[in-house]
């Protein structure tokens, strides 16, 4: 039962810490600075969590021509850059990893 309570208040601190800077915290208030440099956390983000699964298919870096997800990956993030749109990457890059992963067997 002293784990389920660890657990509940662990949680609740945790919540509590996340939604304190929501709820309390106005905005408006924060310097410039601040404001800019949160732009930029969602693409950190994202990035974080598709480029292991770009260049490390079966946990081990792999960069060679062998790999197709790093190359549709690389085909997506161009398109992505060029049309500014996050469906034209997805229109382009699904259909090129599949039919790298078909060609390469």
């Amino acid at each position: 039962m002293n784990t389920w309570l660890v657990i509940a208040g662990v949680s609740l601190v945790t919540f509590g810490l996340r939604a304190s800077f929501i709820v309390f915290a106005n905005p408006h208030r924060f310097p410039h600075a601040f404001r800019q440099a949160l732009t930029l956390v969602p693409p950190a983000v994202l990035a974080a969590i598709v480029v292991p699964g770009l260049a490390m298919p079966q946990e081990v870096l792999d960069l060679t021509l062998a790999n197709p997800r790093w190359i549709a990956g690389t085909i997506a993030i161009v398109v992505a850059a060029r049309t500014r749109h996050p469906l034209a990457a997805i229109a382009v890059g699904m259909p090129a990893l599949w039919l790298l992963q078909w060609s390469m067997g």
